[in-house]
């Protein structure tokens, strides 16, 4: 070991003091719940201001990768105060060592920064990934977690979502379209058939309005046997109202079927 390898490690204890190694994990405990506190106001002000929500957790998502990208470095360098000298030496053997320790803590990090600008989802969007679909929740510095139609939270390394294919039911927008299936008898009016959809549809509570509600039809065949498929397509006015939308239309429709004796496959 020469002179200066030495000399580098005498700095390195020097640099190690418990008052500076406290500091350092006060400091990284303060940013932590500085980040857990952010999301909880933007929360709070997204029950609050309902038509903004999603805009509050998208800026509170930046500014939490704004804490930490700026937080850190700014704590270690205020608390343990290294040389100058000592920077330059560790810099390139951490950076090193690191790459291979981390590389896909790395990837998902730097993956993560990319979705900020190229935003394959946003915080509040309903997306598919594989198989799972769900609500974002947050991104953070590795990962996207989802919370699932069942409830369930379900963490995903953001180099999933930059590489892999991703559906978004709504991209940033409050509404979202919803598709309801219903099949019926090939004998039926058609045209009945499509104002009893479109009737139920825009008097929903969960409906909204200012974008278009469109029947579709086509033959499809069910138990092998033809029958007539009615697709209706209209947008919820708050993705948080999915299921409770769908449902209100099946139960709606279900009831108007029967009173009317519609005759289903």
């Amino acid at each position: 070991m020469n002179e200066g390898q030495l000399n580098q490690i005498g700095q390195i204890i020097d640099l190690i003091r418990f008052d500076s190694i406290l500091l350092l994990l006060i400091g990284l405990a303060v940013l932590f719940f500085i980040s857990r506190g952010l999301y909880r106001l933007a929360e709070n002000l997204g029950e609050r201001f309902n038509n903004r929500r999603l805009l509050i957790l998208q800026v509170t998502t930046i500014l939490s990768f704004l804490i930490y990208i700026g937080g850190v470095p700014l704590l270690i360098y205020s608390t343990l105060r290294p040389p100058k000298e000592l920077l330059l030496a560790l810099g390139g053997s951490i950076a090193v060592a690191l790459g291979f320790a981390i590389k896909d803590i790395v990837a998902s990090f730097v993956s993560g920064v990319v979705m900020l600008f190229d935003r394959p989802a946003q915080v509040g969007d309903r997306i598919s990934v594989g198989d799972i679909y769900g609500e974002v929740k947050s991104i953070g510095l590795r990962a996207v977690r989802l919370v699932t139609l069942d409830d369930n939270v379900v963490t995903i390394p953001n180099t999933k979502l930059v590489s892999e294919q991703v559906s978004s039911g709504n991209f940033g927008a409050l509404d979202m379209m919803v598709v309801v299936q219903f099949h019926t008898a090939l004998g039926v009016n058609i045209d009945r058939i499509s104002e009893i959809l479109h009737e139920v549809v825009v008097t929903s509570r969960y409906v909204y309005l200012a974008k278009p509600v469109v029947v579709t039809v086509k033959e499809c065949e069910v138990a092998m046997k033809l029958a007539l498929k009615f697709s209706v397509k209209s947008y919820v006015l708050d993705v948080r109202y999915e299921k409770a939308f769908e449902t209100d239309i099946v139960t709606r429709v279900n009831e108007v079927f029967n009173a009317e004796s519609i005759e289903r496959p």
